[in-house]
């Protein structure tokens, strides 16, 4: 890897300022429900830590809108973060101003402060210089170790450099050697995966993924805009109206490049056997079929309602995918197997866009 990581830097004795991805979920009860984005950077901290350096994460949590909002407080990530090193961690109120520089100013070697959600500020996500400096002014150093937001022009991603000596942390230097290698030294048949909200966000990709792969399969919200594309109505969902022909034409150039394009059509449906809506909380995964279109979509109905047409969806539903995480249907199959056996059985079933050999 040709960028400079953390081993190029001299850390001891410094205050090492460092960009995290602790952008976790919370379950009902307000607890971490899953913690791997905060261990995926304990390598980079614990190797800070260990060799002298007074560290300063700094991460965002949630979407506050440049708004101090108690939900989106990284106070409860702090405690569970001091958990996992097994050592007391400092909690700033705030990422920048006159309370974060003293707590970062108190912060000795060995010593681990984590700043609040950076994201109360709107000059994060403008990438605005004057707050760049001032969460440089912090520290010494800046390691960037958080690749879940690495394609992110932000004050805390993109600004800080322009005011300190920077490096990759381990988990952004590991990432961009598998994905370099991936996309430079593919083996094929190669496939990719991406998601998100917006395509906006991920346009530059998708044109360079679809350079490369025999397969892309796109998920989250942005599959609705390609949905949209094709002419499906998409109802109350999230589409980009304003980039629905920017989907056409990437639709259009994967079937010239005869690149394979797969959709999540994971929906929940409104008023569906009687029940008016459905959330995730308290209810769970099962597939129905769409009033709206041709295929299979997920929807979300009570368990009792579920036994009942269990029957009629394993005939019914063609091609779906079901957006649990493997390890919760598991959970969910010691307690109604049917259920959980209904979904599992099409996991890894993706809904065809309509383009492609």
């Amino acid at each position: 890897m040709d960028k400079k990581t953390l081993r190029d830097l001299d850390v001891a004795g410094q205050k090492v300022l460092v960009r995290v991805d602790f952008n976790v979920p919370f379950d009902a009860e307000g607890n971490i429900s899953d913690d791997t984005r905060i261990r995926a950077s304990l390598d980079t901290i614990k190797y800070l830590l260990e060799n002298d350096a007074a560290v300063i994460c700094m991460a965002h949590l949630g979407r506050p809108k440049g708004e101090v909002n108690p939900k989106y407080t990284l106070a409860p990530v702090a405690k569970h973060l001091g958990k996992l090193l097994g050592k007391k961690i400092s909690f700033a109120p705030d990422c920048v101003g006159d309370v974060a520089k003293a707590a970062a100013k108190n912060l000795k070697a060995g010593q681990l402060l984590l700043l609040e959600n950076l994201r109360f500020h709107k000059e994060e996500e403008k990438n605005d210089m004057d707050f760049a400096e001032q969460l440089a002014s912090l520290a010494d150093l800046y390691v960037n170790d958080g690749f879940g937001v690495s394609h992110r022009a932000h004050a805390s991603v993109e600004g800080v450099t322009h005011f300190l000596p920077a490096a990759a942390g381990f988990l952004l230097e590991k990432e961009i050697a598998f994905v370099g290698k991936a996309v430079t030294e593919p083996l094929h048949p190669f496939a990719a995966i991406i998601g998100g909200a917006k395509v906006s966000d991920k346009i530059g990709v998708i044109e360079n993924l679809l350079d490369k792969v025999d397969t892309l399969l796109i998920g989250g919200g942005m599959a609705n805009t390609f949905l949209a594309a094709q002419g499906y109505k998409m109802g109350k969902s999230l589409v980009e109206e304003d980039k629905i022909e920017l989907a056409k034409a990437l639709l259009a150039k994967a079937e010239a490049n005869g690149v394979n394009i797969l959709g999540f059509l994971d929906v929940a449906l409104r008023d569906f056997l009687g029940c008016q809506e459905f959330l995730l909380r308290g209810f769970f995964l099962v597939l129905a079929p769409s009033p709206v279109q041709q295929g299979g979509v997920v929807a979300l109905v009570p368990f009792p309602a579920a036994r009942e047409i269990r029957g009629q969806l394993l005939d019914e539903c063609v091609r779906a995918f079901c957006a649990f995480r493997l390890h919760e249907l598991l959970e969910l199959g010691g307690r109604h197997l049917d259920v959980a056996e209904l979904a599992v059985g099409v996991l890894g079933g993706f809904g065809r866009l309509g383009v492609g050999r």
